[in-house]
């Protein structure tokens, strides 16, 4: 049965792992650390540091070691909460100063428009945080397609692996969760999202992959682009 809702990851999926990989992490590790010494005493960037300082005993004074801990995180692709919400603050400074676009696949935001009119709502869940999900869409290389979106989720509703975030996104959208497709580049994901009862696809980009779609093991749907995606078929 078609969808009613469609979720979609960005790294991967709807866009390339490179960027994200070689573009905005590296401008973070670049930038974050003065980011951080400017603007630790304002409200944003205070609250996350002083939750960093309860989860890892580091003083909340103790700027550069918690920086050092941001860095090393980062350096470790860690899926900190905290982290992630200073990155896409850090990022936002990069978007607004032109010194980069968000990268989305030619095939995507094309079929995103034709689902959207067709009724189906739209969400992205990614461990990116909602404000760098937003800058993300906001600033891409196809233009603003933040309106697309009926909402964002990030790691707050829950670890894009386990089954309970997929059904918090459920209840959250107010709708079975048989009613949603989820896509993802990561098998792990899908797995629990399907554990919940959703749709879901695969999507496999030769540009992300030296394996032929073919030769890639998985319990899922395989898609190469969001043009291949037939939702009747569901």
């Amino acid at each position: 049965m078609k969808p009613i809702a469609i979720v979609t990851d960005i790294e991967g999926t709807t866009s390339s792992i490179r960027f994200v990989k070689d573009v905005l992490f590296v401008y973070a590790e670049q930038f974050l650390p003065d980011f951080i010494r400017v603007h630790k005493d304002e409200r944003d960037v205070s609250r996350q540091l002083r939750a960093i300082s309860d989860n890892t005993g580091i003083p909340y004074r103790n700027t550069e070691s918690l920086i050092a801990q941001l860095l090393e995180w980062m350096r470790a692709d860690e899926k900190v909460t905290e982290l992630k919400a200073l990155q896409g603050m850090v990022w936002e400074q990069g978007y607004q100063r032109g010194e980069y676009q968000a990268h989305v696949y030619p095939d995507v935001p094309e079929r995103l428009q034709a689902w959207l009119d067709e009724g189906i709502n739209l969400y992205v869940y990614s461990s990116g945080s909602e404000k760098a999900q937003r800058l993300f869409m906001r600033y891409t290389n196809f233009g603003d397609l933040r309106l697309l979106f009926a909402g964002y989720f990030d790691t707050n509703i829950g670890a894009k692996q386990e089954k309970v975030s997929y059904q918090a996104i459920a209840e959250w959208v107010a709708l079975a969760p048989e009613d949603i497709l989820f896509l993802s580049d990561i098998e792990g994901e899908l797995d629990a999202a399907a554990a919940t009862g959703m749709k879901t696809i695969r999507v496999v980009r030769p540009q992300e992959s030296d394996t032929p779609m073919q030769d890639i093991a998985s319990n899922h749907q395989m898609v190469s682009s969001f043009a291949e995606i037939d939702l009747e078929a569901l």
